[in-house]
């Protein structure tokens, strides 16, 4: 059946008055860290193509993305990956930032790459290849120069999407941090969701105070540090007010602990600069993303969703010749994102 009949059979349906509500594009929404998806599932998935070629990324992330949209059924889909020169705003502010990153050993150990320099081609072929695939699909992408995915992702879902039901798909428990009545967050290697209630049953920490934890805490895979000898049983008991819903900041850390007469607060008092530092590399609400390039974010959420491209996805599909990672294609497809690609098809009316 072709597209466009599809939409005809659909349109009768309504016209008809049968009970057919696919949703409207701003109900739900699903925001992806596009970069954390594919570096876990190039670095994991060994699966190579009919002539042996590794195409793990590839397949990884269109099992991923499909296993995502079936689970959280949401009504837009966004992907946002980290723009070219995107940690240049704040290695300005802090100039070590991620400078640890270069790697020098293999992501991918169950594939068997001659070199670390082969699989980083591989790795780079193959994310250019998912940007075109996700390009023929119903959803948005994002890719801002000079801006992280996570600046975009804060920006989208505590301003654009901020009445909105939103989830954050991402491994990276920075974004725990906008989670709130409307936000949830999505960990696919723990395999939880993270609303309010799970978050501070982990954490002990209510999320609207989850940033100060973490500006104490560092992020050692970016190169922040934190402070040393205060972690999270003691950063709650010097200032239990973190457990409450009230939204604290640091100045009320810092006026706690004026009042408080002990080593640790002398500590936190002494790490000010730090933790004033901190919240400038870590505060996603409020990032590190310039008026201009909000807009130019809003611009791209308000144009009609790309309607799905279905003989080019499928041409790609046989030029990689990925028969046997996803055998029954046009199933998939249909499964995954006939509604996404019926709400997408309303944005242009």
């Amino acid at each position: 059946m072709t597209n466009q009949r599809y939409i005809s059979i659909l349109d009768e349906i309504k016209k008809s008055g049968g009970d057919l509500d696919m949703g409207k594009p701003n109900d739900s929404v699903l925001l992806i860290d596009g970069m954390n998806l594919f570096i876990r599932v190039f670095s994991a998935i060994p699966t190579t193509n009919e002539d042996g070629v590794h195409v793990g990324g590839i397949v990884g992330f269109l099992r991923s993305l499909a296993y995502s949209i079936n689970m959280i059924r949401p009504t837009r889909t966004i992907i946002v990956f980290d723009g070219k020169g995107g940690s240049n705003r704040r290695r300005k502010i802090f100039p070590e930032y991620k400078m640890g990153r270069k790697m020098s050993y293999r992501l991918n150990r169950a594939h068997d790459f001659l070199t670390r320099e082969e699989e980083q081609k591989m790795m780079i072929r193959q994310l250019n290849r998912v940007v075109e695939y996700l390009e023929c699909l119903p959803l948005n992408i994002i890719n801002m120069e000079n801006t992280e995915a996570d600046d975009v992702i804060g920006y989208l879902s505590k301003h654009v999407f901020k009445e909105n039901k939103t989830t954050i798909l991402s491994t990276d428990k920075d974004f725990i941090q906008l989670v709130d009545e409307t936000t949830r967050v999505y960990s696919p290697t723990k395999k939880k969701m993270y609303d309010e209630s799970k978050v501070f049953e982990e954490y002990g920490i209510h999320p609207k105070n989850f940033l100060l934890f973490r500006m104490f805490d560092g992020d050692k895979s970016d190169g922040i540090p934190g402070v040393n000898g205060i972690g999270k049983k003691t950063l709650i008991k010097l200032f239990p007010f973190m457990e409450t819903e009230q939204k604290y900041s640091l100045d009320d850390i810092y006026r706690s602990a004026e009042t408080q007469k002990n080593s640790l607060c002398e500590k936190v008092l002494q790490s000010k600069d730090l933790l004033d530092l901190n919240k400038k590399l870590m505060d996603l609400e409020d990032g590190i993303i310039s008026g201009q390039q909000k807009l130019k974010v809003k611009e791209i959420v308000e144009r009609p969703i790309q309607r799905i491209i279905k003989h080019r996805f499928q041409t790609m599909f046989l030029e990689d010749k990925m028969y046997t990672a996803l055998p029954n294609l046009n199933s998939w497809l249909a499964t995954t994102f006939n509604r996404m690609n019926f709400i997408a098809e309303e944005t242009h009316k």
